[in-house]
């Protein structure tokens, strides 16, 4: 089966998804604490999609409720490596 992905390579899938989302943020740094929304003025239809796309390659649910809290890449990171089993 598949092994356990570490946090770095949770966070390089996050980031690949998020520019496969939004491209224009392809040529950004994007600091991993960094509010998506306020700093690169990401709408909720980015996150849907962004979220969709990782449900997608990481086979991981992220209920509309959570959606509220997962704000920055380390955010996602976090939570992805939570519900994957890792840490």
């Amino acid at each position: 089966m598949s092994t356990a992905m570490t946090n770095d390579e949770i966070q390089a899938a996050a980031l690949e998804e998020l520019t496969n989302v939004a491209p224009d943020l392809a040529d950004e740094v994007i600091p991993p604490d960094a509010d998506l929304r306020e700093v690169f003025d990401l709408d909720s239809m980015d996150f849907l999609n962004w979220f969709t796309a990782l449900h997608r390659r990481l086979g991981v649910d992220i209920p509309e409720l959570d959606y509220p809290k997962l704000r920055s890449l380390d955010d996602v990171a976090t939570y992805l490596a939570d519900r994957l089993g890792g840490h």
